[in-house]
C-alpha cells in the first residue's frame, strides 16, 4: 500500500461527512488504543486557589441535542440539514436516532439560534 502524505489525508477527511469522520475517529481510537480527548488536568490546574471554579468560568461551548423530532419530522430533517453539512440520509438517521447531538461545542448565540430553529420545526431540543 502506498503511503499517503499529510495533505492527501486532509483532502480525504474534507470529503467525509461529520458522521463518517466521527466513526473513523472511534475506529482509530479502538485500533491504536488511544483517545482523542484533550487532557483535563491542565484546565483544572488553572483554577485560582480558594475560588469557586464554577463561578469563575462561565460555560462558553454548548451541545445542541435533539431529544425528539415531534410530529413534523420532515421539517426537523430540513432544519438539521440547514444547520449541518449532512446529506439527506445522514440527517434522517440523526433525527431517527434521537436523542442525538446535532451541533457540538458551538458558542451560545449559535446554540440558541439552532435550538430556536429546531423547536420552530416542532422538535424537542436541549442545550448541554
Amino acid at each position: 500500500m502506498a503511503k499517503l502524505s499529510t495533505d492527501e489525508l486532509l483532502e480525504a477527511f474534507k470529503e467525509m461527512t461529520l458522521i463518517e469522520l466521527s466513526e473513523f475517529v472511534k475506529q482509530f481510537e479502538d485500533t491504536f488504543n488511544v483517545t482523542a480527548a484533550a487532557p483535563v488536568a491542565v484546565a483544572a490546574a488553572g483554577a485560582p486557589a480558594g475560588g469557586d471554579a464554577a463561578a469563575v468560568e462561565e460555560q462558553d461551548e454548548f451541545d445542541v441535542v435533539l431529544e425528539a423530532a415531534g410530529d413534523k419530522k420532515i421539517q426537523v430533517i430540513k432544519e438539521v440539514r440547514a444547520l449541518t453539512s449532512l446529506g439527506l440520509k445522514e440527517a434522517k438517521d440523526l433525527v431517527d436516532g434521537a436523542p442525538k447531538a446535532v451541533l457540538e461545542k458551538v458558542d451560545k448565540a449559535a446554540a440558541d439560534k439552532a435550538k430556536e430553529a429546531l423547536e420552530g420545526a416542532g422538535a424537542t431540543v436541549t442545550l448541554k
